[in-house]
């Protein structure tokens, strides 16, 4: 059964969303270098060191990000791009009903 979206925009769509998470983990990896570093600063108190490990934390769940970005990838149909992509090169037919 044919599917009613999109399945290439949807996928170039995620191509454009990892494209530019690819272009920030270089800078959530330099973040989380930098509060590390931080956690290691003389007599710290706790409770900053604590919340120092909470964006430490957050910078990693960029990874959650990357991992959304396959789910949907996934949830295209086998066969969908590749059926969409065929019907886009013989170009649009008005229907006859």
């Amino acid at each position: 059964m044919p599917i009613k979206w999109s399945a290439v925009k949807v996928r170039e769509a995620m191509d454009e969303v990892e494209a530019q998470v690819k272009l920030a983990e270089v800078f959530f990896a330099e973040a989380k270098t930098k509060a590390t570093e931080a956690r290691k600063i003389a007599n710290l108190p706790q409770y900053v060191a604590d919340r120092l490990i909470r964006v430490i934390c957050q910078i990693e769940r960029i990874d959650n990000v990357k991992d959304a970005i396959t789910s949907v990838r996934e949830s295209i149909p086998d066969g969908a791009i590749e059926t969409e992509r065929k019907r886009l090169n013989y170009g649009s037919q008005q229907s006859l009903v």
